[in-house]
């Protein structure tokens, strides 16, 4: 009896110090990443010494407006490229007469075929781009099943395959040599928390969220030596058209405060959620993961997701 007590005592103890390494291991670099540096230091990259011209790619609105004028803030010129020419125009000028930089525009369907990307080469031959935000990106219009989205619209499919992965590989083609030359420079990627956690009924999205983040983990440790910053931003929800989120929350900030955000991590982080509460909440999902199981932590989201789908699909109904 004695005997099996010891040997219990041993196997809890073995338990206990697994748990607490695996805690350790996620929440120290978590707290280094998300609060001790961005919070307490601030990032210490000079974005406006990398060189005179940065470019955005889906820079009319949301997330990528917010990057754009937060970059012409710091005194870059910009290259701003998008679908719309009007709201293209529209936003040159807005950030041009606010920030008194020069700012030159793009309109180009990213859901086209590759000789959109001859284009954008040949009218940015000869700038001194230094900093590069892949930002352009599609998304679901709700969750939904695989085969559901690819019966109804297997075009959307190849659309987002070609927004969400080819203009990140392309632009980061046409850029990345420049950079590795002058031996300086960033690229920031924009990624989604969704393709760090399970993601079901967003499955295409958030698998080319995933190949997102392990493209830019890859690049950086190929180029670092070149002092080039790769940086694959990982956002929750934001309040942008594309979350169809109106009224900023905490979970939900304006792309304005995200973006601020996520900016004070370079340096700090190659792959940020970029916002503390949207850190947070992948830290809670990774730590359900590794102390509860995968299956679990899947079932809770999948729970979640469905009821975001049932909820879309009765919005749906209502307005035809």
């Amino acid at each position: 009896m004695d005997e099996n007590s010891h040997l219990l005592k041993i196997l809890s103890g073995i338990a206990i110090s697994i748990v607490g390494f695996q805690i350790c291991r996620k929440v120290l670099p978590w707290i280094y990443s998300n609060i001790l540096g961005p919070q307490l230091v601030g990032s210490s990259v000079n974005l406006a010494k990398m060189g005179d011209w940065a470019v955005i790619t889906g820079s009319t609105d949301g997330i990528g407006k917010a990057y754009a004028r937060e970059l012409a803030r710091k005194g870059l010129k910009l290259v701003l490229i998008s679908r719309s020419l009007d709201k293209l125009k529209t936003v040159a000028k807005e950030i041009g007469d606010e920030f008194g930089v020069e700012v030159r525009v793009i309109d180009v369907d990213f859901t086209a075929g590759f000789e959109i990307y001859d284009r954008i080469r040949q009218e940015t031959a000869g700038l001194d781009v230094g900093v590069l935000v892949n930002n352009v990106g599609i998304s679901y219009s709700h969750p939904d099943y695989f085969l559901d989205c690819y019966n109804t619209n297997p075009k959307f499919l190849r659309d987002i395959v070609s927004a969400n992965i080819h203009s990140v590989t392309h632009m980061t083609a046409i850029f990345l040599p420049g950079m590795v030359v002058k031996r300086k420079g960033v690229v920031i990627n924009l990624s989604s928390t969704a393709g760090v956690i399970p993601n079901p009924l967003l499955s295409v999205y958030s698998s080319t969220k995933a190949f997102v983040n392990k493209f830019s983990d890859d690049l950086q440790t190929e180029y670092k030596a070149h002092g080039i910053l790769v940086q694959s931003v990982q956002p929750g929800f934001v309040a942008t058209n594309m979350s169809k989120i109106r009224k900023p929350s905490v979970f939900a900030p304006s792309p304005q405060t995200y973006v601020k955000s996520a900016l004070s991590t370079l340096g700090f982080a190659n792959q940020t959620a970029g916002y503390l509460p949207h850190a947070l909440l992948q830290l809670v999902i990774h730590l359900t993961e590794a102390l509860l199981g995968e299956q679990f932590a899947r079932n809770v989201v999948l729970k979640n997701i469905l009821g975001t789908r049932k909820r879309a699909l009765r919005r749906q109904e209502k307005q035809q």
